[in-house]
């Protein structure tokens, strides 16, 4: 019934990077829709300890859980704690990243193979992880890799970045194509600008820019994010894999000359 395509009652949902920004606002959003959550972190426990006290206080299931993504070990530790927290894995959202900035031709080897690690292999690591964990409790599972629109659209200063979340949307393809037959969906979500706390007063004239590029006429919030996630986890999405749904204000329908 379309009352039930969103509720996740009885799912164990990982986010990653959920202890600020946009994965608080993801991991929230499937509390509310009845997930247990389990909310990852890597350097910051306060938030994600927050995160997990919110959802608790609000009546649902969650637990904190340290790993660093980068590291086979310790992603097959965030699963496995998933797991004998909740008792099974339906769905993960890679959404932990770093975004720092490097002009090109000032950037080192370190700072790119740093940002592949973070944003790319972190995506690999979670989801073979996560898919092996789905595939063996036969009953399917989805997988949702937060992108950017940076992957289409590239920005100044971030060539390395860019080129990261272009190979995660890739990615993603290629896992839908391998992991679908076995019963595992992987979609991505590619977010514009994201409001968030001082934004206007860090950056007045890019958020200007942007609201007055965005058809809707304005940035983004973690909850449209949120929204997106769940809506490629769920049932309603059934049949849905290997797909990049931009969620921009309508950005990327500007004419490009």
């Amino acid at each position: 019934m379309p009352s039930n395509l969103l509720d996740f009652s009885g799912k164990t949902v990982i986010v990653t990077g959920a202890g600020s920004g946009l994965g608080r606002g993801i991991a929230r959003r499937f509390a509310e829709a009845g997930a247990k959550v389990v909310v990852h972190y890597f350097s910051s426990e306060a938030g994600a300890c927050d995160v997990v006290a919110g959802i608790k206080a609000a009546g649902g299931t969650a637990v904190a859980v340290r790993a660093d993504v980068r590291v086979t070990e310790q992603v097959e530790h965030l699963v496995a704690r998933s797991v004998s927290e909740f008792g099974s894995l339906d769905v993960l959202i890679n959404n932990a990243g770093i975004y720092p900035m490097a002009p090109l031709l000032e950037m080192t080897g370190a700072q790119l193979e740093a940002m592949m690690a973070a944003n790319l292999r972190s995506v690999h690591l979670c989801t073979q992880a996560a898919a092996r964990q789905m595939i063996q409790q036969q009953r399917g599972g989805a997988i949702v890799n937060i992108a950017s629109i940076e992957a289409e659209n590239p920005a100044p200063n971030h060539a390395h970045y860019d080129a990261s979340k272009a190979g995660v949307l890739m990615y993603t393809r290629a896992a839908a194509n391998e992991l679908g037959p076995l019963g595992v969906r992987v979609n991505a979500v590619s977010p514009g600008v994201i409001w968030r706390e001082g934004i206007e007063q860090a950056w007045p004239e890019g958020v200007n820019r942007y609201r007055a590029a965005a058809p809707l006429g304005r940035l983004g919030t973690p909850a449209d994010v949120a929204n997106a996630c769940l809506f490629l986890a769920s049932g309603a999405a059934g049949w849905i894999t290997g797909a990049n749904l931009v969620v921009d204000g309508g950005v990327l329908t500007n004419r490009a000359y």
